[in-house]
């Protein structure tokens, strides 16, 4: 009897590696790549608490941690989650959700800053319990002597 379980090969549309030791390479430089990465982000967060900054410059090195902290992930989605060697449809089907994902996120810690800043500014009863009021003498009785 003969042996029918290799009629139909693997469905693959992504090209494999040409042998485990270009991968393995591929591996090494992508980690070394995500220390380097790292390393970076750790020196800008310790110099922001180390030193006192401009606003404007404290929020510059923010994006720059950011943006390389997005670069980080498309490098572990790309190597080491093999969505690099994926088709592009499959690509959008993983990357669109993420994408409303971060908008979705982004949506209520705006929404939240603006509820916080409209109290803040309407709400007289808060202004009141939180600001601090400075102590006056007590005003003299009247008809009393001084």
């Amino acid at each position: 009897m003969e042996n029918h379980h290799n009629i139909s090969p693997e469905v693959t549309f992504a090209p494999h590696h040409a042998s485990d030791a270009e991968f393995k390479k591929k591996v090494r430089n992508t980690t070394i790549l995500l220390s380097i990465i790292t390393v970076i982000e750790l020196g800008f967060g310790f110099l922001m608490y180390a030193t006192d900054f401009s606003y404007t410059l404290d929020l510059f090195i923010k994006g720059v941690i950011i943006i390389l902290s997005l670069a980080k992930a498309f490098y572990i989605v790309s190597i080491f989650m093999h969505l690099g060697d994926e088709i592009r449809n499959f690509i959008m089907t993983i990357v669109v959700p993420l994408l409303l994902f971060i908008w979705f996120i982004l949506a209520f810690v705006l929404d939240g800053a603006s509820y916080l800043n409209l109290r803040n500014r309407y709400d007289k009863a808060y202004k009141e319990r939180t600001l601090k009021t400075e102590h006056h003498e007590p005003a003299p009785a009247k008809g009393g002597k001084e």
